[in-house]
């Protein structure tokens, strides 16, 4: 009898700690051959943007080899084709989506609130996501990583090549909350070495030409910021400004590449990579992606317009770099 009793008990207790175990089941991980479907929202045909996305795909291919499934689609720079593109990942099921550029991001978080986003070439998340306590940390199914060079760097990249300056133009797009944000944040800082500021602004490609014209007739130089309208009529800006003898700083080396003479830049490949990165820690890992800063470039590096400087009559000190073309 005591020893059928022993047998009940033994049988309970399996029961019970079978039963704590279906209320408290551990983290679940990956199984070593699940595979992934990870989807790439880019918000337009753009170098940097282009770049990112590479990174980010290398980087998934670098660490999840055959098993992750990766669709690209591009919004040829129509917002509402970002929110057609993520609501499409949202009802394929992927198990991750990578948001390039604001508007890209913008669409993926109202399109799920479940699956994990990552967002990259993205300058300030808080902005972005319209929330004004910005930690740098989400709390909920977004990190990603900023493009945001060091605005401090870009205004002494200006002082330095022109320090006989007096008036900088700031031009911009009015319609991206990123490119205000660096203006309200860089415009402290000019002001504070002395300049006389102008801000410049177009709400859309169409009047880029005249506020750029204007701007040149009144500015010794101009500073654009990361600038997806500016980046798109790079052509028409380069042309105005080397008419009108102005340089220009601009805010990332594609752009600089475009209209620019010198920048403080970042490499978009890398940044995509390191997006990429985090991507792994979160498929493969099990990563909370609500618990993840987010993440700015490895490295910045100064670098210079060879065809405009000349064109220009600016010489650049040895530690700038000359963009490859």
């Amino acid at each position: 009898m005591k020893k059928f009793s022993a047998i009940i008990c033994t049988l309970c207790l399996t029961l019970a700690l079978a039963a704590c175990g279906a209320e408290n089941p551990p983290a679940e991980t990956p199984s070593s051959d699940a595979e992934f479907n990870v989807g790439i929202c880019q918000l337009a045909q753009h170098p940097a943007l282009d770049a990112a996305s590479q990174g980010f795909i290398d980087a998934l291919k670098e660490g999840l080899g055959d098993r992750v499934n990766i669709s690209l689609k591009n919004a040829s720079g129509d917002s509402p084709t970002c929110t057609v593109i993520c609501n499409q990942f949202v009802s394929d099921e992927a198990d991750l989506i990578m948001a390039n550029a604001t508007a890209s991001l913008q669409a993926a978080v109202s399109a799920t609130g479940d699956i994990p986003i990552l967002g990259t070439s993205i300058t300030d998340y808080g902005t972005a996501l319209g929330e004004e306590n910005w930690t740098g940390v989400s709390g909920r199914n977004i990190s990603g990583t900023s493009d945001l060079a060091p605005l401090e760097g870009q205004a002494e990249i200006l002082s330095e090549l022109f320090p006989d300056a007096e008036t900088v133009g700031i031009l911009y797009c009015s319609g991206e909350p990123n490119s205000l944000f660096q203006v309200q944040s860089i415009r402290p800082i000019f002001e504070s070495m002395g300049y006389t500021i102008k801000e410049c602004s177009f709400s859309d490609s169409n009047d880029v030409s005249s506020v750029c014209s204007t701007a040149c007739s009144e500015c010794d130089v101009l500073y654009i910021p990361t600038d997806n309208t500016a980046a798109s009529c790079g052509e028409a800006i380069n042309n105005i400004s080397l008419n009108e003898g102005v340089p220009i700083i601009s805010g990332e080396e594609n752009a600089c590449s475009l209209f620019g003479v010198a920048s403080l830049s970042i490499s978009y490949y890398d940044l995509g990579k390191a997006t990429g990165e985090m991507a792994c820690e979160i498929l493969l890992d099990g990563a909370d992606i609500s618990q993840m800063e987010i993440r700015l470039a490895p490295q910045f590096t100064k670098v210079y317009n060879a065809d405009n400087c000349q064109a220009l009559g600016i010489s650049v000190p040895d530690d700038f770099r000359p963009i490859s073309k």
